[in-house]
Order: C-alpha cells, then structure tokens, then sequence
C-alpha cells in the first residue's frame, strides 16, 4: 500500500481506540487537533503503534509529537510511505 485515506485512518482509530466521546470523526475534523476531537497524546500513541504495525513504519517520538491533527497523520504517512 503506498498511501492511505481518510476511511483508512478512521478504521485504525475505531480498531485501536473507537471513537472519543461516542462521536465519529468526519472529513470535516481532519484539521482539527485530537485534543479538540476528544482523544488525548496516549491516543495519538495508540494510533502511531497501530499505523507502525500495519503498514510496516517506523515513526519516531518527535514525528509522533507532531501529529496534532488526523491531517497531520495522514500527510505524515502518505509521505513515509512514498519514501520506502
């Protein structure tokens, strides 16, 4: 796989740690920070471990740090991916 969407993220949240306060996460949150969608830095640390397993990635803590929004993750490992 060389990249991922939007719906490939959302399954690796909902699989790791489903959905923040009973909402679903919409195209429209990509912008916006995880702390304002309701999921916390260990959240975030779930996610990165999940998207490390299955897509084969290695994802330093500072990369980590950075992922402040489910943009940012996406970006984060579209452009990982295209690297391998």
């Amino acid at each position: 796989m060389s990249s991922i969407s939007f719906d490939d993220l959302k399954a690796v949240i909902g699989r790791c740690i489903g959905e923040a306060d009973g909402q679903e996460i919409t195209e429209g949150d990509l912008g916006t920070p995880f702390t304002d969608l309701g999921y916390d830095s260990l959240a975030v640390l779930e996610i990165a471990s999940q998207l490390q397993r299955e897509y084969g990635l290695k994802i330093p803590d500072e990369a980590i740090e950075s992922m402040e929004s489910p943009q940012a993750v996406i970006d984060y490992v579209n452009t990982s991916l295209a690297a391998v």
